[in-house]
């Protein structure tokens, strides 16, 4: 609440005694703040790009796993690792993989064309935020996979039969049963990893800073940047409550059509 309070105030660090109340004067200060609207543009691109990758991939790891009949468990053991990682630690593993001069994904284009190959990943527009999406998808593709793996071992034999005995193909049944089954495993998948992403933080300070020439921010990065760095504590609420907004708009609706699939599948 008090942060509440202090994004209605012109409150820093260096102004602690005269805090004085401008009302919604930050709000719309952001709204005119090109970085910050960039950083929100870039961050719900984040996401839609994430998240949408994440699930189709957790949808085809998932339903080729269910078809494994050994080794199950030690392909979840081994599947899980990524997710084992603190973020802190996937961003200066990705840092190393894109770095320009001793970087993994230059050596293997070194190998591929046999001459130097210097390109600078992390600093160079668009490859900066793409760099930050692989690194964000690798980590974490396992949770989807989780869910829906869980989702498509819970749908009833029986649906499966019939299906077999219509002489669906496999390509048929997953398009036409699994996927259809798994809408609230979805649904509670997309709502999940959204919030999880839209509160990126650590990835991006470790590989990029939101930098160069914030082409890389984010709006979590932003609100440090401007809450510690430029200690404009007021901004910094500002705008951590309009991403808060939205990302409750977003639940509810996720969570609207969660509802709406759960009667669908009770049918």
């Amino acid at each position: 609440l008090y942060s509440l309070y202090l994004s209605f105030t012109n409150f820093t660090l260096v102004s602690q005694t005269s805090i004085r109340f401008v009302g919604f004067r930050n709000y719309k200060l952001l709204f005119h703040d090109p970085v910050f609207l960039a950083a929100l543009g870039r961050t719900l691109l984040y996401i839609a790009i994430t998240v949408n990758v994440e699930l189709v991939l957790g949808l085809l790891i998932a339903n080729a796993m269910s078809h494994v009949l050994r080794g199950q468990g030690i392909l979840r053991t081994i599947l899980m690792m990524p997710m084992m990682f603190a973020p802190i630690l996937v961003g200066f593993m990705f840092k190393w993989i894109f770095n320009d001069q001793v970087g993994l994904a230059n050596n293997i284009l070194f190998e591929i064309f046999r001459r130097p190959v210097i390109i600078p990943w992390l600093i160079r527009k668009p490859l900066g935020f793409l760099t930050i999406i692989v690194a964000e998808i690798w980590m974490s593709t396992p949770f989807m996979v989780i869910i829906f793996l869980a989702g498509i071992l819970s749908i009833s034999p029986d649906i499966i039969d019939a299906s077999e005995v219509d002489g669906a193909t496999e390509w048929q049944k997953f398009i036409h049963v699994t996927i259809p089954s798994l809408a609230p495993f979805m649904y509670i998948a997309l709502a999940v990893r959204s919030l999880d992403v839209a509160r990126a933080y650590d990835l991006v300070s470790i590989m990029t800073g939101g930098g160069p020439a914030h082409r890389t921010e984010l709006v979590w990065t932003y609100v440090h940047r401007l809450a510690f760095t430029s200690q404009n504590f007021a901004m910094g609420s500002a705008m951590s409550y309009i991403t808060v907004v939205i990302a409750v708009a977003f639940t509810l609706y996720l969570f609207q059509q969660l509802i709406k699939a759960r009667r669908v599948r009770s049918l």
